[in-house]
């Protein structure tokens, strides 16, 4: 077997339907399109969520909520998750690119520290925000919550 003789399996190739090509080809006339309406038009194409006309799903569902386009979006970061941080890394100050090369974030997230767990060693911790407790939990071992 070489390349110049390689051939389809028998049956497995269609020719084309070759349509428009006059009344004597059998596909002329309507072309297949079938008789009127919008999908016998050149130049037709299906709108996304066109219904044939009928008012469509996303117009018929009611609206109601709103979204905040001033909405601040944090990663939330317990003390835990800091405490484990911490000690694994041998760190007494722990910053944003610390979490980020943990993992734990992506650049250009906002970090928020939340309270959750608890800190036994004195840390310095940066974030961008932090809840009430995390800055009491944080303070009551002696370290320094800092707020970029």
């Amino acid at each position: 077997m070489n390349l110049n003789n390689l051939r389809p399996a028998e049956g497995s190739v269609k020719t084309r339907k070759r349509v428009g090509r006059g009344a004597g080809s059998g596909l002329g006339g309507t072309s297949t399109r079938g008789h009127k309406g919008a999908k016998s038009r050149s130049g037709y194409s299906k709108k996304i969520g066109f219904e044939g006309g009928q008012m469509p799903l996303q117009r018929r569902v009611p609206k109601f909520g709103f979204k905040n386009i001033n909405r601040v979006e944090y990663k939330a970061i317990n003390l835990d998750t800091i405490q484990s941080l911490a000690e694994a890394k041998n760190l007494s100050k722990v910053g944003v690119n610390d979490l980020i090369e943990a993992g734990f974030i992506s650049s250009g997230q906002l970090v928020k520290v939340l309270g959750n767990g608890s800190l036994t060693t004195k840390l310095d911790v940066e974030a961008n925000a932090f809840s009430k407790s995390a800055v009491a939990a944080i303070e009551a071992v002696g370290g320094n919550a800092v707020k970029l």
